[in-house]
């Protein structure tokens, strides 16, 4: 069984897909899918298909959908499968769980990959860090479960897996400017603080990006507008890391050009003293 939930869902076991069309069912399996080999407790399900108001019936539909899903798993493996559906998705006191390995959901993939480009980006290899976090974000094929209706737990799921994301795209252009690829990232970045407009982290990068291209009034004036939108609509000033980044480009440090210090510091951090 192969399971895809860092985009539309997408669940297949010999070819073909055992996604259900309900959206409840589909609740059920996305959620079973994040945690492959961990009891679900049947009041988690509940809560996530239902919230905080079940209704009467309630356990009874959920094993109805549990037997819906269960009978397209069946399908899917066919009749001659050892063990059968229920092998797959298995009833626990209390529960029920997916009983496949972790690499059989790309999320897992993902989170690997991750570790290990954070493992690079201590040992100081850029290069190796910078392909983990790539091969991790090309696992993404749009938002998390972006076909699934989520009630509580899968929102936050959903929000989390989204945030990393992020922060691991932040991370591996960390990674490309220390390899000295700052004039290919320039149109990245530009979308990305479009898209994030008070994200100071990004901002810094594509300032850096456009002050080692030769764009220095550009770097500034990103500033300048960052700073603008940062007063006008929270009341706040810039953090003190990007405002000693902006002093440095206004001085032309050389700390610019090639970071000083440990290369494990981040763009944004070497002006967090």
């Amino acid at each position: 069984m192969r399971i895809q939930v860092l985009g539309p869902l997408s669940a297949e076991v010999n070819g073909g897909s055992i996604v259900p069309t309900a959206g409840k069912p589909r609740q059920l399996l996305s959620l079973l899918a994040l945690y492959p080999g961990r009891v679900i407790p049947v009041p988690t399900l509940m809560e996530e298909i239902w919230g905080t108001a079940p209704p009467q019936s309630a356990l009874t539909t959920l094993q109805t959908y549990i037997l819906q899903l269960r009978r397209r798993l069946g399908t899917a493996m066919g009749p001659d499968a050892p063990g059968g559906a229920k092998e797959v998705l298995v009833t626990r006191h209390g529960g029920y769980l997916l009983q496949i390995p972790e690499d059989g959901v790309d999320v897992h993939d993902y989170e690997r990959l991750v570790r290990e480009g954070q493992s690079a980006f201590e040992s100081d290899d850029s290069h190796v860090c910078a392909a983990r976090y790539r091969a991790a974000l090309d696992l993404w094929r749009g938002p998390a479960l972006v076909d699934v209706r989520v009630g509580p737990i899968l929102d936050i799921e959903v929000m989390r897996l989204q945030e990393s994301r992020l922060v691991t795209v932040e991370r591996r252009i960390d990674a490309d400017l220390r390899l000295g690829r700052h004039a290919e990232l320039i149109a990245e970045l530009t979308e990305l603080t479009a898209r994030h407009p008070q994200h100071e982290g990004l901002h810094s990068q594509v300032m850096v990006a456009l002050y080692r291209s030769g764009r220095q009034a550009t770097a500034l004036d990103v500033y300048r507008r960052l700073r603008g939108r940062l007063i006008e609509d929270l009341g706040v000033e810039p953090s003190p890391q990007l405002q000693r980044l902006h002093q440095a480009m206004l001085a032309v440090d050389p700390q610019l050009d090639v970071l000083a210090g440990p290369r494990r510091t981040s763009t944004f951090d070497l002006y967090a003293a």
